[in-house]
């Protein structure tokens, strides 16, 4: 098929139509891969743990508001939002643990891997990466939990300051 001056958006990978791939003009673009590169677990410069402390920051703080709302202890008379903490830091464990199996079944220990190797191609790099989620991930549902539990306090305040 030939082009009629007009470029071809979606063709065959390297004009070969038997080769299988998932690139698109969405998923190849130059905008999504400079999001891509920009998160944490790709963004050079960042020490293991930081990289996992950004990445558990993230996660932490956004699951315990569905717990919330969707969670099975949504209904606990004492305190809700405790239960959902709680919740939110058994999810942010089990993928802890997740992780930590992950970097030590998949990766090489660091004495057998080139001195130039990428910490996070190690497994003790994994093993910071993922005591940073869990720092992280804790730290940022205890925060959640505290704005949700005290919001009243924290609304009537800026309301003092804005009126």
């Amino acid at each position: 098929m030939a082009e009629t001056g007009y470029t071809q958006m979606v063709k065959a990978y390297n004009d070969d139509p038997f080769t299988g791939h998932l690139s698109t003009p969405i998923s190849d673009s130059g905008f999504t891969r400079a999001f891509i590169y920009n998160l944490p677990i790709y963004r050079k410069g960042l020490s293991p743990l930081g990289r996992g402390l950004e990445v558990g920051l993230a996660h932490g703080y956004f699951l315990v508001g569905p717990e919330v709302v969707f969670g099975t202890n949504r209904d606990f008379a004492a305190d809700p939002y405790l239960a959902a903490l709680l919740t939110a830091i058994a999810i942010v464990i089990i993928g802890t643990i997740g992780l930590n199996a992950h970097g030590l079944v998949s990766l090489k220990s660091a004495t057998e891997c080139a001195p130039e190797t990428d910490a996070m191609q190690t497994s003790e790099g994994w093993n910071l990466f993922a005591s940073g989620f869990f720092l992280g991930g804790t730290g940022s549902a205890f925060m959640a939990y505290f704005l949700l539990d005290k919001f009243s306090t924290i609304d009537a305040i800026f309301r003092g300051l804005v009126n």
